[in-house]
């Protein structure tokens, strides 16, 4: 099976709706659940660590699996398995809808992982096979990041919409007719490609990468209730270094490696990835503490949690096409900075945030520029990776792509949460205590914030007020770390990434 000649112009644009469709299913789901946190969490009696673990039961799969699902995808072809992917998605997500506690809900956003691991890397493989000329396919990798981005809005905003008239479990079932109208357009309109020369499976590569990515996340979430220096927590860090260096060994002695290591050695691919990653660490533990900081500091209900998020939606939407331009003009290396120190500028005016900052003033304007930010970003970097890659390692470098896109946000969501409950904890307690509560009382209090303000609203004077600074003061250290991270990575791209998306024509091997 070889990769076909790209589809007349008129239905390439077409494929590249279906692809959208396709990827903003999975995309959504990285994010729709965050509003619905604090339902589930009274509902269900969910700790922070359960609610992280509910977003990230499914990040965690879907980014540890992704490589194995680009590998697939170009052994077996790559719209076979965006079909598989999506079957699987819409039953997962049903499972999910039915859970009645929080271990079959994180079983199930796991397994809604799993299927997503076999749609997004198809998705963009895909986009890449089907648009053969540089310039379209810059302008249409624009398009799919620009949806990537936008998901990350329109989840908490759909979430919202939904969680006014319906369940909890309606974020989950909003997926079903979705899939059904993409797996229809897909069948009509997609054509199938796959690796000329697939090669052999690689089991431990992709064992060692699970039990890596795995060991890291589970270690960082669960650190803040076992101790950052406890056995556990050193012991799980050094098992997942010790994973990490068995796969990059391994997979430099195999003739036919999972994963090339060595295309980390092309700046494009290994600064542009980590571009990526920390643009999305940022964020996913940005948003993960913004959605129940309007709900619980603000005391918004979900649909107005929801429609606050609206200008990441806006702001996107309207830089990710820009930020394809800007690159031609200006260089891969100054969008993609800019694009990092933007975040970074976004993260510090939030981490200022008081119990009396106004929405439509310094909220309003860090969510702005944190959006504008990974627009400038994410289609740049992308188009870097992408275009560092010959065709037929397109699967591959789709996998890389949405691997350190998935990983990036899964830590974000485990570090950003762990550093608020680290900084939290500690505080709520005090707070209760000294408003009367009794110490075993105001312990339980530690591991949320939907329990210290259940707590509070039971004693007398600011209790309540105590609480909400007290998760303020968590949002703060969170927000600090993502501008950290965020201003980091811009000096990184500075220093390392080539100035231009792309040096030369990848050369094609022929099939």
């Amino acid at each position: 099976m070889t990769t076909p000649s790209a589809p007349p112009t008129t239905r390439r644009w077409w494929v590249l709706l279906v692809l959208c469709l396709s990827v903003l299913l999975v995309s959504v789901d990285n994010t729709i659940v965050n509003v619905a946190l604090p339902t589930i969490g009274r509902e269900l009696s969910a700790s922070t660590s359960d609610l992280q673990w509910v977003v990230d039961g499914y990040t965690l799969a879907f980014a540890a699996l992704l490589l194995l699902g680009g590998a697939l995808g170009d052994r077996f072809g790559r719209r076979r398995l965006l079909e598989l992917g999506l079957i699987a998605f819409a039953a997962t997500s049903l499972l999910a809808a039915l859970a009645d506690t929080t271990s079959d809900l994180v079983a199930g956003r796991a397994a809604m992982g799993v299927s997503a691991a076999a749609i997004y890397p198809a998705t963009l493989a895909l986009l890449v096979t089907t648009f053969t000329d540089r310039r379209e396919r810059a302008t249409a990798i624009g398009i799919w990041s620009a949806v990537t981005g936008l998901s990350v809005a329109i989840g908490p905003v759909t979430g919202g919409l939904l969680l006014e008239h319906f369940s909890w479990g309606s974020v989950f079932l909003v997926n079903l007719p979705l899939v059904a109208i993409a797996l229809v357009a897909g069948r009509l309109l997609l054509g199938e490609s796959a690796d000329p020369r697939p090669r052999r499976f690689d089991l431990v590569g992709a064992a060692a990468s699970i039990a890596a990515i795995g060991l890291l996340v589970w270690t960082t979430i669960e650190a803040p209730g076992r101790g950052w220096s406890s056995v556990d927590t050193i012991g799980g860090y050094l098992a997942a270094a010790a994973a990490l260096a068995f796969f990059v060994v391994w997979e430099l002695r195999r003739s036919e490696p999972m994963l090339d290591v060595r295309l980390f050695t092309d700046p494009r691919v290994s600064v542009g990835s980590g571009a990526i990653a920390l643009a999305f660490f940022s964020l996913f533990g940005f948003i993960f503490l913004i959605t129940q900081y309007f709900q619980t500091v603000r005391a918004y209900d979900t649909l107005a949690a929801g429609l606050a998020t609206l200008p990441f939606a806006l702001v996107i939407g309207a830089v990710s096409p820009l930020a394809i331009l800007a690159m031609r003009a200006l260089g891969t290396k100054l969008v993609v900075a800019a694009g990092l120190s933007t975040m970074a500028a976004g993260f510090t005016l939030a981490a200022g945030t008081s119990l009396e900052s106004d929405y439509w003033g310094r909220i309003v304007i860090s969510m702005v520029l944190m959006a504008a930010g990974l627009g400038l970003v994410t289609s740049p970097a992308t188009e870097a990776v992408m275009g560092a890659l010959r065709s037929e390692e397109a699967g591959t470098g789709s996998a890389v792509n949405d691997t350190v896109r998935e990983v990036g946000g899964t830590l974000g969501v485990a570090v950003v949460g762990s550093v608020m409950s680290t900084v939290y904890g500690p505080s709520v307690v005090d707070a209760l205590t000294g408003a009367g509560a009794p110490a075993e009382v105001a312990d339980a209090a530690r591991d949320s914030v939907f329990a210290g303000l259940a707590v509070a609203a039971q004693l007398p004077g600011e209790a309540t007020v105590a609480v909400q600074q007290s998760f303020l003061d968590g949002v703060a250290a969170g927000s600090w770390v993502a501008a950290a991270a965020s201003a980091a990575g811009a000096l990184v791209v500075l220093a390392f990434l080539p100035a231009q998306h792309r040096v030369a024509e990848p050369t094609l091997i022929d099939a």
